[in-house]
């Protein structure tokens, strides 16, 4: 006989905190996870869910969570990916920063139809093939918790199992096959020698994954408290009005992911901000980012805490064809279209890298790949400019606009 444990919002939530605090140490102590940039939510939460199925197996006992810590935690997070889209950055990139943008688009649009195509040819249903699409893929953990409950709306039966499984084997993908694209390309066509200099680490470790985010401010206790107060503040006045965005574009019948109505009203305020003056600087976007990134870290690890594994049992084998299908697109576009469009030399092969990182996975595997690249040739300056920001401000909201496209056209 199954017995349920109903958890509340406030226990659900240490449940996150607590599967989170254990992925830090489990990244800590095992050289695999840091190697391959595994976040400490899904780690730390795999576990958790792993023991959630084995009580469930072994002694009928199932967990019942509620999700309202996560959607609060989503919302925040999306919001600050917003605040985070500053179209200035366009002009100031140039030709290869919008040629990424470009290969991005076609990128995620490719996984849907590969992943839904192939969900077809299987006699599927076609939602299976968006939840292991470019909701995973392209969006990572943080879009898959996003659109699940927007997959399950449209009728897929555990859609958050199923787009945080996939987005976990991307991540594990995108680090495992980027290094290798890029060094055969450097090999092959001579672009680079090794380096054993020390040159080459001083640079990595002196560039910045996200500027806004990474500028030091010696500023005082009392400051910072008026910086942080200040970035609270926009985000609750930017999701109060998303809501009302969300509820207006919902009149038109399409269906929308609930943050995406928060993530264009920050936007738009970014972006009237910096015609007037700095955005970053009078908006305190590194404190909104920080705040952001707070949110997802409670999200994930909430959100990977709480999955149903048992669910994936009868879908195995379908999701990992799709998958490596995913994963064979991935390397051959890398390989063969985004390195000959960012301009077939050095840089473009070590953005062969990035793209593979942040294709399967998210931003943060993008540079792990970049620098170990670089560790062994050469120290490139535009790739850790352009992949950094494409993937904080481009790469969420082209996703997003794409799978509603896709999601109203098979639902």
């Amino acid at each position: 006989m199954l017995h349920s444990i109903s958890l509340d919002m406030y226990q659900t939530a240490g449940i996150g905190v607590a599967a989170l605090a254990l992925g830090m140490f489990l990244t800590r102590k095992i050289p695999f996870l840091k190697r391959f940039c595994i976040p400490a939510p899904v780690s730390g939460g795999l576990l958790v869910s792993i023991l959630t199925m084995a009580s469930y197996y072994l002694a009928g006992v199932e967990f019942s969570f509620d999700g309202t810590i996560k959607d609060i935690c989503m919302m925040v997070f999306f919001t600050s990916v917003g605040f985070q889209s500053n179209m200035k950055a366009l002009k100031s990139g140039g030709k290869p920063l919008m040629m990424m943008v470009v290969l991005v688009g076609a990128l995620i649009v490719c996984q849907n139809f590969i992943s839904v195509g192939a969900a077809r040819l299987m006699g599927l249903d076609p939602l299976l093939g968006m939840a292991a699409g470019s909701i995973p893929m392209c969006g990572g953990h943080g879009t898959s918790g996003g659109f699940a409950p927007v997959l399950e709306s449209l009728g897929l039966q555990g859609a958050s199992s199923i787009t945080m499984a996939c987005a976990t084997f991307g991540l594990i993908a995108g680090s495992m096959i980027g290094g290798p694209l890029a060094e055969r390309l450097i090999r092959r066509r001579g672009l680079a020698e090794e380096s054993g200099s020390d040159d080459v680490a001083a640079a990595l470790e002196g560039s910045e994954a996200s500027p806004e985010s990474k500028r030091e401010r010696p500023q005082s206790g009392e400051k910072s408290f008026r910086d942080y107060t200040r970035a609270v503040y926009l985000l609750i006045i930017a999701m109060a009005g998303g809501m009302c965005l969300s509820k207006a574009l919902a009149l038109t019948g399409i269906t929308f992911p609930t943050y995406f109505g928060a993530l264009i009203t920050a936007c738009l305020i970014r972006n009237i901000v910096e015609v007037f003056s700095d955005g970053g600087e009078a908006l305190r976007i590194d404190k909104i980012i920080s705040l952001g990134d707070i949110c997802l870290s409670v999200f994930l690890g909430v959100a990977m805490a709480t999955l149903k594994l048992w669910e994936l049992a009868g879908l195995a084998v379908p999701l990992l064809v799709i998958l490596l299908a995913q994963v064979l697109f991935m390397a051959l576009f890398s390989y063969l279209v985004a390195f000959r469009a960012l301009g077939k030399d050095y840089d473009a092969a070590v953005l062969v890298s990035g793209v593979c990182g942040f294709g399967l996975g998210a931003t943060p595997n993008a540079m792990a790949n970049m620098s170990a690249v670089c560790l062994k040739y050469r120290f490139a300056v535009n790739p850790f400019i352009i992949v950094p920001v494409v993937g904080a401000m481009f790469v969420d909201i082209i996703n997003t606009g794409v799978i509603t496209v896709f999601l109203n056209i098979i639902r």
